[in-house]
């Protein structure tokens, strides 16, 4: 795939270019959050209040919390994850601050790669027709790609729980792809970092796009990773996947 792709064209540095400068205009206001909120619900993405910043730290109660702003603010998030407009309507009209999680591995997975190396693979995505999906950029350096989960595999071997893999505490020992699926979550734009006051976390492509499978991504994105691991990292270690 390298070769393929090695030589950048005037249409894929056009891409690049805006893929780069873009960044999508969000709704202003709490009715403009809680529609980004419902258009997530429509498109399936089930949801749960998450913890916010506040100044540099966490609003929760735990002393040096390590993701502050987040995680979900219940141990129950899983089941208490929901696409029901009334009750997200309700969370978000409470909680004006929350930021929201989606849960992974009942509808959807979340690819998690660099921001530099989702740009790069977004744009051959594009340039390629392959349907990417909804897509998110994070102001900490991540691009997540919202796809349709592997569901439960006949083998239960091949399959594992997402907290095996690595915790949030250990996440920066990891610079490649995350795999967040069953037992995972992401947060769901519109989502504010601590230090920020705007939206952190943004759709670059909507959540009005249909989720992909995500092996029709995972090459674009395991190549462009490995690049980056090869830049910024020495070894290919972003070759494979994380699950998360």
């Amino acid at each position: 795939m390298s070769a393929e792709f090695g030589g950048r064209s005037g249409r894929q540095g056009k891409i690049s270019q805006w893929l780069r400068g873009r960044r999508p205009k969000q709704v202003a206001g709490d009715g403009g959050r809680e529609a980004l909120l419902l258009a997530a619900a429509d498109a399936g993405l089930p949801l749960a209040p998450a913890a916010h910043p506040s100044g540099y730290r966490c609003s929760c109660d735990r002393v040096g919390c390590p993701t502050p702003g987040r995680h979900p603010v219940s141990f129950a998030w899983q089941t208490q994850s929901t696409t029901d407009h009334a009750q997200i309507e309700r969370w978000a009209r409470h909680q004006p601050q929350a930021n929201f999680i989606t849960a992974t591995g009942m509808v959807h997975d979340v690819l998690d790669v660099p921001l530099d190396a989702g740009r790069e693979a977004l744009g051959r995505l594009l340039e390629a027709g392959v349907e990417a999906g909804p897509v998110a950029e994070s102001d900490d350096g991540r691009m997540l790609f919202f796809t349709l989960t592997r569901g439960t595999p006949e083998d239960e071997d091949e399959w594992w729980p997402c907290e095996l893999d690595c915790h949030p505490e250990t996440m920066d020992e990891h610079p490649g792809l995350r795999w967040h699926c069953r037992g995972s979550y992401v947060l769901v734009p519109p989502a504010r970092l601590p230090g920020d006051d705007d939206p952190s976390v943004h759709w670059v492509r909507g959540p009005e796009h249909p989720l992909p499978d995500p092996l029709s991504l995972l090459e674009y994105l395991t190549d462009a990773c490995a690049r980056y691991a090869g830049e910024h990292t020495g070894p290919a270690e972003a070759a494979w996947p994380l699950r998360h």
